[in-house]
């Protein structure tokens, strides 16, 4: 029964993104059955393997490490802070990003990661029929963050086409940034997260290439890679430590904001409707859940927390998700956290934007007016990934 449901949620996911091609007649379809096949096989290794079992153990135990590194810088700044034995959401799950971001520093400084992106979008190419620049993009996005990997394509942004930007700028939205992954590890089960990421990357070309399918010409198909301003290392180091510092702050204040929000909205709607606005948005996605594989009896549920990733952010949703998950089958679990791993949210479209437009005014426009498109299309690579666990667990 599972493996049907599993086919009508690909049938639906693929009916829609068709629906919203902008050119059918140049859809790849070689190569998105690869992909699709790809995915199958990499879900299959990563959560019904030994060898997945010691591939997710051993990236699990090294973001634990990084974690407890940086818990003694948080430990030696706020150790009184806290109550005793208390767990603080901003200083165990927020500020580790600090040390993250300062390692993700490092590497690009060293060239290692300028590399491990190139080449490996290189390879991607091969697989996705995109062009070089769209698949580097996409291991860079996942590298370095959806606002920062325009940067390091600046000499190009200007010079795109509509719909290779919006190819771009999809990547970013589909995937998430390594230097919060540790924090998400904390809130969901790691292998869940690694999953999403690796199956988000191909549903990000998956999606991408029904919605938005050109051919690029070979002539047309060049990466110029931006180099970083030349600093010294311990510049370069205070600049990411800083960064990572933003970041933590940035999505604290969000949290701040959109729980509060959303704790508003709830008794409002209670006291006019009798029914909570995470409950009503619940029903308006049940059918999602259920394409999902989700059980009938959970997919209510289900349904409010991936309403709630979708008009706050994935933060807010994975705190809700990890409230409930005494309410939710281990398969259910899988399949929401598989779900809620990616940028995919309606502050994102903003933060893309305005990413686009710090670099380039015109494109930044461009970007605005596809906003929806981008976020309808990012929404369906997160179920295409959810879909795809569904099989497995």
């Amino acid at each position: 029964m599972k493996f049907l449901i599993g086919i009508l949620g690909l049938l639906v996911v693929f009916g829609l993104a068709f629906l919203a091609s902008n050119n059918r007649r140049q859809i790849k379809y070689k190569q998105l059955i690869l992909m699709i096949v790809i995915q199958l096989g990499l879900a299959m290794l990563l959560l019904n393997t030994k060898f997945g079992l010691v591939i997710i153990n051993g990236i699990a135990s090294v973001f634990a490490k990084l974690l407890s590194y940086a818990s003694v810088g948080i430990e030696f700044v706020f150790g009184g802070l806290a109550n005793e034995g208390a767990s603080s959401f901003f200083l165990n799950v927020l500020l580790p990003i600090v040390f993250v971001s300062m390692l993700i520093g490092i590497l690009q400084y060293v060239k290692i990661l300028p590399f491990i992106m190139k080449w490996i979008g290189y390879l991607l190419s091969k697989i996705n029929g995109m062009g070089k620049l769209e698949s580097y993009n996409a291991v860079a996005s996942l590298m370095v963050g959806q606002s920062e990997v325009f940067i390091t394509i600046k000499k190009q942004l200007g010079q795109l086409p509509a719909n290779r930007l919006y190819t771009l700028c999809a990547s970013a939205m589909s995937t998430v940034s390594m230097g919060i992954v540790g924090a998400y590890m904390t809130m969901i089960e790691p292998k869940y997260v690694v999953t999403a990421i690796v199956l988000n990357l191909f549903g990000g070309f998956i999606i991408a290439s029904i919605i938005n399918p050109y051919t690029t010409k070979e002539e047309e198909d060049i990466l110029v890679v931006q180099e970083e301003e030349k600093q010294s290392f311990f510049e370069m180091l205070g600049e990411y430590i800083l960064d990572g510092f933003k970041v933590a702050v940035i999505v604290g204040a969000m949290l701040i904001g959109f729980v509060a929000l959303m704790a508003g909205i709830d008794n409002l709607f209670e006291m006019i409707f009798g029914i909570s606005f995470q409950r009503m948005l619940g029903y308006v996605f049940a059918p999602f859940a259920f394409i999902m594989g989700i059980p009938a009896g959970e997919v209510v549920k289900a349904g409010s927390v991936m309403a709630t990733k979708l008009v706050t952010n994935e933060f807010v949703a994975m705190m809700n998700l990890s409230n409930m998950a005494s309410e939710f089958s281990a398969k259910t679990l899988g399949i929401v956290s598989v779900f809620l791993v990616s940028f995919a949210n309606f502050s994102s479209i903003g933060i893309i934007s305005g990413a686009v437009k710090g670099l380039d005014e015109k494109q930044a426009n461009v970007v605005a007016r596809f906003g929806l498109r981008l976020l309808y299309g990012a929404t369906l690579v997160s179920i295409l990934s959810a879909i795809i666990v569904s099989f497995i667990l």
